[in-house]
């Protein structure tokens, strides 16, 4: 029986084998992909995995919250550089937010001219 306390279940080396049984030349091209993305380019290593934990705070996925934190921390970021990703990420989300009352205010500007 599933323990109803946990929220997001475990990610553990048989569910990583079952993904990679049911899709393994979509699993493989996947994992090409990512080491590809990772690699050291135009950006180092530790630059594109402090990326991918704010962007993993964006999208709000724990797995890769933990995953890309605790690859950034391997590639030498500091606790205070991943923190400041994380505000970096919890900007543009309520930037979002911001940049989208447009739409709001364009609407209420509408209305208020009388155009439904």
């Amino acid at each position: 029986m599933a323990d109803s306390s946990i929220v997001y279940p475990p990610a553990t080396a048989e569910i990583g084998k079952r993904r990679r049984e049911l899709a393994p030349e979509v699993n493989d091209a996947f994992e090409r992909f990512s080491h590809a993305v990772f690699r050291d380019g135009a950006l180092p290593e530790k630059t594109k995995q402090l990326i991918a934990v704010a962007v993993a705070h964006v999208t709000q996925c724990p797995y890769c919250i933990a995953g890309h934190t605790r690859l950034a921390s391997r590639k030498g970021a500091t606790d205070q550089e991943i923190m400041e990703a994380i505000w970096v990420a919890a900007e543009m989300r309520a930037g979002g937010a911001y940049a989208h009352s447009t739409v709001a205010l364009h609407n209420l500007a509408s209305t208020e001219a009388g155009v439904h």
